[in-house]
């Protein structure tokens, strides 16, 4: 997969942006709020359609407009893609793949895989579970487009059952519909679990290796799945796991409605990291929390890689600066193939990238 072209308006500090590409890696070097990021969140956004750093999509239109738009040449899945994301203040965003405008956001990532890698992300071992939460739905969302779909419909339930046990003291009548909702939820939730289930299941046989290559041989890191507690088999049948998640809520009901939060349901789950059988959250250096974490998202590039037949795009944020040389070194002889995108200061010295090209941004302009 190769981001041949990208062309920005209005996007974030982005007056107008055209630029091309090194199909092998390509260095984004300037100093501190110039807009290297906003370059490597704009490549993510046509493979996501959302933002590792903003919630809403109007923060990424630039102030004092009313519009932004991201376009791209993509050449992916051996044929050549425009891919085009209008975002609005006022109305509903736009995507489209070679001018057909798309249903929803899983048609992008049929087309383009990233993989993003920031310096937020060092701390996704320390970080509570929706950190881990969060990465398990970026990577799965890419690859099955049914669970991005199901994400989806979970959180808007989510929201709506939120408020039914906020407000059902003073409206009594919303109960009548709790019960539906509840149902819905743990519909949605059982295709959560089983696709998580399955996503972890190859991590766990992918991310291991990387981690005692990482450390020398020295530490060996463990992943397991939290969900549930009713949830005996996390692979199982879709079917088996709505009855356990329904037995779930229904033991749950009463304190869910005294406490007026939903406690029953995948919200909660979580990829717990051990390292030599310890809790990494716990227990970790902060060098041990920094290698398991790019472990975990140079796994996720794997499992692409195994899926799709063609590497994901690359996108290193600012992160090699906050690393030593020798996990440097280990992380530029991972990345061989496929298209990579580096940020990083001007003063830094990158060894070992190999061929490809450099760009100089400077207040939101190509240099």
């Amino acid at each position: 997969m190769i981001v041949k072209r990208i062309t920005l308006d209005f996007f974030r500090n982005y007056l107008h942006l055209e630029c091309a590409f090194s199909p092998a890696t390509n260095v984004i070097y300037g100093e501190n709020a110039q807009g290297k990021t906003n370059l490597l969140e704009a490549v993510a956004y046509l493979s996501t359609a959302s933002s590792h750093r903003a919630r809403y999509d109007r923060e990424l239109i630039q102030l004092g407009v009313d519009s932004a738009w991201i376009q791209a040449e993509v050449f992916a899945r051996e044929r050549e893609f425009a891919l085009e994301a209008r975002l609005s203040r006022g109305t509903r965003r736009q995507l489209s793949a070679n001018g057909v405008r798309l249903k929803s956001a899983g048609e992008l990532s049929g087309v383009l895989n990233t993989v993003l890698f920031c310096p937020e992300d060092l701390s996704l071992i320390r970080d509570g579970a929706a950190a881990r939460r969060r990465f398990l739905d970026e990577c799965i969302c890419q690859l099955r487009p049914r669970y991005a779909m199901a994400l989806a419909e979970y959180k808007k339930l989510y929201e709506h059952k939120i408020r039914i046990l906020r407000d059902w003291t003073e409206k009594p009548s919303l109960l009548d519909a709790l019960d539906e909702f509840s149902l819905r939820m743990a519909q949605t939730g059982a295709v959560l679990i089983h696709y998580r289930a399955h996503f972890i299941r190859r991590l766990q046989e992918v991310v291991p290796p990387i981690h005692s290559d990482f450390s020398g041989g020295r530490e060996r890191l463990d992943l397991r799945y939290e969900t549930v507690k009713t949830v005996t088999d996390p692979e199982a049948p879709m079917r088996d796991i709505l009855s356990q998640l329904l037995e779930h809520q229904e033991s749950h009901r009463q304190a869910e409605l005294e406490s007026r939060q939903c406690l029953s349901g995948p919200h909660k789950d979580d990829l717990a990291v051990d390292l030599d059988g310890v809790s990494a959250k716990t227990y970790a250096s902060q060098g041990q929390t920094r290698t398991a974490a790019l472990s975990l998202k140079l796994g996720c590039r794997e499992i692409f890689f195994h899926d799709t037949g063609e590497w994901p795009v690359l996108l290193l944020d600012d992160v090699l600066s906050e690393l030593d040389h020798r996990r440097q070194e280990f992380v530029l002889n991972r990345i061989a193939g496929g298209q990579v995108f580096i940020t990083c200061c001007e003063d830094d010295r990158l060894e070992g990238l190999g061929e490809g090209s450099t760009f100089h941004i400077h207040n939101g302009r190509l240099v």
